[in-house]
């Protein structure tokens, strides 16, 4: 998906200041070279005056409550394997002719806005295809959007829980939820799963980034987000999480433990 550094040596006081729970740090200078860290506790009773000399000269750090994962491409392995020109060739038709015909279905999958079956009779309709053919055809659909399991950040997920909550925020399509459960266990992985098809929004639409804060519990800055869309990250960063741009496991690993500060 800091801190102030005043001359002469810092003085740090304990104040016991808590945001739902998070580790929060302020430093600020006091007589020109005081520097005040607060950890975890309750929040004590402040005056009026002393919050607000607080709040304009201090500098907040927040603690990181929450690490979310995409699938398609990070915790799945995901190759294009050029399913629909297989199929376009295998009937007849020009390059790019399934998308054209089929723009409008895959969108609507992808945002819950029809069910499976109305896909299957869309595609059997539009591309001609008899009942093995469709069978056939979903087949590879579902092979080359399930991937493989990228085990080593699967398993650097699991290991984050129950320190930090985590949850995997997804563009899918209707029927996912259950592949992917038997496939690769998800549900079991993290805390909660945010669906595409399921809520109605796909990323980078601000509002799924929202709706995965507030089934965490956390405000974005509290929030560490794995994606490997340009786009994606981006929509993240602008809602104020701290996204990072998924290129490999160690460098994605590395961006998070940074971020986590963990040594």
């Amino acid at each position: 998906m800091i801190g102030a550094r005043h001359a002469g040596a810092p003085l740090t006081h304990d104040f016991g200041i808590s945001r739902r729970g998070a580790r929060v740090l302020v430093a600020l200078g006091v007589a020109g070279n005081e520097c005040l860290t607060l950890p975890q506790g309750e929040a004590p009773s402040w005056t009026t005056e002393y919050r607000a000399r607080v709040m304009r000269r201090a500098l907040i750090i927040v603690a990181i409550r929450a690490v979310a994962f995409d699938i398609g491409g990070v915790l799945e392995i995901t190759p294009d394997l050029g399913i629909d020109r297989l199929w376009e060739a295998r009937l007849g038709l020009p390059a790019g002719e399934i998308n054209e015909r089929m723009g409008d279905v895959w969108t609507g999958g992808s945002l819950g806005t029809i069910i499976l079956d109305e896909v299957h009779l869309a595609i059997k309709n539009r591309l001609g295809l008899n009942g093995q053919q469709l069978a056939e055809y979903m087949g590879d659909l579902w092979r080359e959007y399930l991937g493989t399991a990228n085990t080593e950040l699967i398993e650097y997920a699991r290991r984050l829980r129950p320190q930090y909550r985590t949850a995997i925020v997804s563009n899918s399509f209707v029927g996912a939820r259950e592949r992917e459960q038997e496939a690769y266990g998800l549900e079991d992985l993290v805390d909660e799963i945010v669906y595409s098809h399921e809520t109605g929004m796909s990323k980078p639409d601000p509002r799924i980034y929202a709706l995965t804060c507030q089934r965490l519990d956390v405000f974005p800055e509290e929030m560490i987000f794995l994606d490997d869309v340009e786009l994606c990250v981006a929509g993240a960063r602008d809602a104020g999480i701290h996204a990072v741009l998924y290129q490999d496991n160690a460098q994605a690993i590395a961006e998070i433990e940074k971020l986590l500060g963990t040594p």
